[in-house]
């Protein structure tokens, strides 16, 4: 299996660390965020990943060039000129992937320990365009599902702005976890160009395909974004 992991954010959440390196290089108990989440996927069988780069790039690619890519196939899709969002980004790497084989999405400040081929399993079961993972917690954000946990829209929480893309009763709100396992079908339904998220594209597509999401709700998920965050981090993945 193929995965994408999205590095090329400018991480301001984390400054000051991120004044001076990327944030895909913040040390949790002495490990990388970068170096945590390939051994992840490396766990459940990924054997080829792609890792979009941008603020401060070379630290990233030296890294990686030092540890030996960790002994994994590793390609680096540049996005110095411009960082493009998570939508953009995938688009930009769309190459990578193979014609007929579900891939995988993640954020590289996200650490769980969520069981991916649970995951993996129930999109090959239902077929979606792709599958989310989500969970019961608070969040600013959140996804709004139906009862078959098929998407139907978005919610600000913070200021209440909604984008319903399925008018559905009830809607059931999940938080996103930042890891998505994708069919390659989708990057022929997607209409944005250049820089832009793939929330929206979800919510676009979510009108005519089905979007399923996987509820992986009492697994550890910490979205490492914040000084503070390392540490609740070093508690929980020790």
């Amino acid at each position: 299996m193929k995965a994408m992991i999205l590095a090329a954010g400018l991480g301001s959440r984390l400054k000051p660390f991120t004044d001076n390196h990327p944030k895909a290089l913040a040390l949790v108990n002495g490990k990388t965020l970068l170096q945590r989440n390939i051994e992840y996927l490396v766990a459940y069988g990924v054997t080829d990943i792609i890792i979009n780069v941008h603020h401060f790039a070379d630290q990233v690619i030296s890294f990686l060039l030092e540890n030996k890519q960790f002994g994994i196939s590793i390609t680096i899709s540049d996005e110095t000129s411009e960082v493009l969002e998570t939508g953009g980004g995938l688009q930009k790497a769309s190459w990578f992937f193979d014609a007929n084989r579900p891939f995988l999405l993640m954020n590289v400040d996200i650490l769980t320990n969520m069981n991916l081929q649970d995951m993996l399993t129930c999109h090959l079961s239902a077929k979606p365009l792709a599958t989310i993972a989500v969970s019961h917690r608070e969040s600013s954000r959140c996804f709004l599902l139906n009862e078959k946990m098929q998407l139907c829209g978005w919610r600000n929480n913070s200021t209440g702005e909604e984008k319903i893309s399925r008018n559905e009763s009830p809607l059931l709100p999940f938080a996103f976890s930042g890891i998505h396992i994708i069919d390659p079908k989708i990057f022929s339904f997607i209409q944005q160009k250049g820089k832009f998220s793939m929330v929206d594209v979800y919510l676009d597509l979510a009108k005519t395909h089905p979007i399923l999401a996987y509820d992986h709700t009492g697994c550890a998920l910490l979205d490492v974004g914040k000084p503070e965050s390392i540490l609740q981090a070093e508690k929980l993945f020790a």
